[in-house]
């Protein structure tokens, strides 16, 4: 297990998304570092994290985490997660709840895959297996408008090659944890603490008006950006305004 840790004080834990690493993070660290401990994870079969199983469930990841913070002998947090990051960040909720200060699900959702993204998933597999360069290079691509891409040419060109580093076996495990895991709705609602959703109106991975109305249910902060699935990107300084906010 791979992870970066700076500042003192006030835990705040960075998690991913499929197809990511905790670099994705970098541009927040420095400042955030001044005020709290910032720390940031490369999840199994991502960025410099080895393999561990043939599926990668949420809970898996999950406990990975847990053994990091043991290691850092931290107690409390306020976790951030990104698409997958938030899946896991739900998962952890569910575990070890009295570790939990604060939750940011960041372009994520609670609910489990719907059939039709289930077979997606399958075909996802398929393609990792048959061509992984193509692959890798339509999911990142496609994460985002039209606009973003050009806009951010270059650095969604780091994005994949960063992704294209990960082996085979890594990714294909990520998509079977995704496609197999629960329905952790109730668990958002549960949850006392303070949290938040950042939603992106043109966001192609979680449909926003179904968010919104989740954000409603669970007693959650929403706060909506304009592009898509990769606010940490697209809608960096607005992200880093929130991060703020939550300290």
């Amino acid at each position: 297990m791979f992870y970066t840790s700076k500042g003192i004080g006030n835990p705040l834990v960075f998690l991913h998304g499929f197809l990511e690493s905790s670099k994705i993070w970098e541009p927040f660290i420095d400042e955030l570092s001044k005020k709290r401990q910032v720390i940031c994870i490369d999840f199994p079969g991502h960025g410099k994290s080895g393999n561990l199983k043939p599926v990668y469930t949420m809970e898996l990841f999950a406990e990975a985490v847990h053994t990091v913070l043991q290691h850092l002998k931290v107690e409390k947090i306020t976790l951030v997660g990104h698409s997958m990051g938030g899946y896991v960040s739900l998962a952890f909720c569910e575990k070890y709840p009295d570790m939990m200060r604060s939750l940011v699900l960041l372009n994520s959702s609670p609910e489990p895959d719907s059939e039709e993204k289930k077979k997606n998933r399958d075909k996802a597999i398929a393609l990792v297996r048959k061509n992984k360069k193509a692959f890798v290079k339509m999911a990142v691509s496609n994460l985002v408008t039209k606009e973003s891409n050009l806009k951010f040419k270059d650095e969604m060109q780091v994005l994949i090659d960063d992704a294209l580093s990960f082996s085979e076996e890594g990714l294909i495990s990520a998509l079977k944890g995704m496609k197999i895991r629960t329905n952790k709705t109730e668990v958002l609602k549960a949850f006392q603490g303070p949290k938040y959703i950042v939603a992106s109106k043109q966001d192609p991975v979680i449909d926003y008006e179904e968010i919104q109305l989740i954000a409603q249910k669970c007693d959650c902060a929403l706060t909506s950006l304009p592009d898509g699935h990769l606010s940490f990107l697209e809608n960096q300084a607005e992200v880093f305004e929130f991060l703020h906010f939550i300290d």
